[in-house]
This record gives structure tokens, C-alpha cells and sequence, in this order.
């Protein structure tokens, strides 16, 4: 006979999952949630006699994003900001190919951080100091006998792309670098092996490998330099105006913070589509990954033993 000998009752677990990621939520509310809700309420109120807001619905502050000049400045931001992110990437991808392979990575991490340790305007002032009409580069052509007389280098539309890139290429070496580094530079020799060249094992090969890290480049490249402010500013001229310059002066000088708010709330609705749309796109690319893998495994698998003759 068999005596079963009674279990004594587990002790009911805690979860202290909720209680863990409290402090996280405290600072996500206090510093996002909140900041963005009073935005949110504030584009839709009527801007004050001497500025600031009166407590009346309006939706003057939207009917202003129809108008043409704010259209245009829009789409010029939309270019400059695209144009620098694609030239950002284009540079930065060489670049992560060439730390990821070389013996001194940390002396190259090092250099590319190196820029973060000085303040962002004092970096833009140099730039001012070199392309400035008394600038080194204007005094080294003179000197050279290449130019008689100073060029205008500075207060364009493309000084200030230049700027842009210089600005945030380490956002995008940085990613790209620890995504490269982690890629099985084997498959390069194979796809050599099998024909393909060099140009092309990188397209065909490097490239879909590392999709994740450009996604990420793109996403820390685009999305500060659709909201630049200082940089359009101090380089840039009247055909460099940007969202973030339109922002600044209607806190400024309008003193129309409905207006300001719902710039604001433009910008936050883009650049959070674009965090979506590649959250999408890397969801997609992960589980196309897992689906291709659980495909090689299935047909690894040796085959069962026919069981008809048994």
C-alpha cells in the first residue's frame, strides 16, 4: 500500500515586477508624459494679449501649419534633414567597416567620442572661424594664389548641411560600428569565392546583415537634425530657416506659445512615426530571420525511418 505523504502549500510568490520599474515610470511620467500633455494642451488655447496663453479653446495655433511660408520652411526641413542623414550614413558606414576590422579599435572609439567632451556651440563657432570670410580656409586660398578675393563660404543652405553631418556623424559611426563588429566577415570570403565581387558581397551580403544598425544610425541622425535650431542660426542665412529656428522665435520674440506648441507637436508626431516605422521594419526583418532559421533546421533533420516494412 502506498502512502502518499501530503505536500505542505507553496508560499504564494510576490511580484515585485510593478514595485522594480516604479521609479522608471515616476521619471517617464514626470519628464515626458507631463511635459508632452501640457504641450498638447497649449497649442489648443488662444495666445494672450502680451503673450503667453489665456485659458479659451482655439485652433489658431493649427490653422497656421496650412500656411505656405510655414508649408515651405517645413519642406526645406524635411530635405536638409534627409539629405544630411543619407550623406551621414553614406560617411559613417566606411568608417564602422574600418574600426570593426582594425586591431585599435579602442584608439578610434576614443577619437570619435572625443568631439562629445567639447560643447556643441564652441564646435560650430569653429566652423565658423573656418569658413568665415577672414577664416583659415579663405586666408589658406589667398595665400596659395588660388582666389584674389575671400569666398563666401558661410550662410547657405549647404554650410549648414555640412555642419549637420559633421555634427552628428559619431551618432552614426557609433551604432554602425557595434553592429559591423559583430558580423561574420567569413561570408564576405564566400561570397568571393562564389563569383561575386567585392562591391558587390557588400551590397548583397554586408549590408542585409547589418540592417538593424543602419535603422538605428538613421533614427539617431534624422531625428535631432529635424529639430536643429543653432546650427541653421549661426550658418545658415534666410534659405536655411528651420522648424526649430520657427520654434525658438515664437517662444522669443511672438511670444506665441499656442503656435510654438503645436510646431512642437509636429515635430513629436513625426519623429515618432519614424521611430514606429523602423520598429516595424526590424520586427518585420527579426521574425523573417527566425522564420529562415526554423526552415534550415526543419530540413537538417534527418528523415524518419520508413516504418512500413515493420
Amino acid at each position: 500500500m502506498n502512502l502518499q505523504v501530503p505536500q505542505a502549500p507553496r508560499k504564494r510568490e510576490r511580484n515585485f515586477g510593478p514595485l522594480y520599474s516604479s521609479p522608471m515610470a515616476l521619471w517617464f511620467t514626470l519628464f515626458f508624459l507631463a511635459p508632452l500633455g501640457i504641450i498638447i494642451i497649449y497649442s489648443f488655447l488662444k495666445k494672450g494679449l502680451y503673450g503667453g496663453i489665456e485659458n479659451e479653446f482655439s485652433i489658431d495655433a493649427y490653422t497656421y501649419l496650412g500656411d505656405p511660408i510655414f508649408l515651405g520652411i517645413t519642406l526645406r526641413t524635411v530635405l536638409t534633414s534627409m539629405a544630411a542623414t543619407v550623406i551621414t550614413i553614406f560617411i559613417a558606414l566606411p568608417c564602422g567597416y574600418f574600426m570593426a576590422k582594425s586591431r585599435n579599435q579602442t584608439l578610434l572609439l576614443l577619437l570619435i567620442i572625443i568631439p562629445f567632451w567639447t560643447n556643441f556651440l564652441i564646435r560650430v563657432f569653429a566652423w565658423m572661424n573656418i569658413l568665415g570670410n577672414n577664416g583659415f580656409l579663405n586666408e589658406l586660398l589667398i595665400r596659395a594664389g588660388l582666389i584674389e578675393d575671400y569666398i563666401h563660404f558661410l550662410y547657405n543652405q549647404k554650410v549648414v548641411v555640412l555642419v549637420l553631418v559633421y555634427m552628428y556623424l559619431p551618432y552614426a559611426i557609433l551604432p554602425l560600428f557595434s553592429t559591423i563588429d559583430k558580423f561574420d566577415f567569413s561570408l564576405l570570403e564566400a561570397a568571393r569565392d562564389l563569383g561575386a565581387t567585392k562591391l558587390t558581397s557588400m551590397i548583397k551580403v554586408l549590408l542585409p546583415n547589418i540592417r538593424s544598425g543602419i535603422f538605428t544610425a538613421v533614427l539617431f541622425t534624422f531625428i535631432p537634425i529635424f529639430g536643429a535650431y543653432a546650427v541653421p542660426l549661426l550658418v545658415g542665412g534666410k534659405d536655411s530657416y528651420m522648424l526649430g529656428n520657427i520654434i525658438a522665435d515664437q517662444l522669443s520674440k511672438s511670444r506665441n506659445w499656442p503656435r510654438a506648441s503645436a510646431i512642437s507637436m509636429v515635430l513629436t508626431l513625426v519623429t515618432t512615426a519614424g521611430v514606429l516605422l523602423m520598429m516595424n521594419i526590424q520586427r518585420r526583418d527579426a521574425s523573417r530571420t527566425a522564420e529562415a532559421r526554423g526552415v534550415e533546421g526543419a530540413d537538417a533533420r534527418p528523415a524518419a525511418p520508413d516504418q512500413g516494412g515493420r
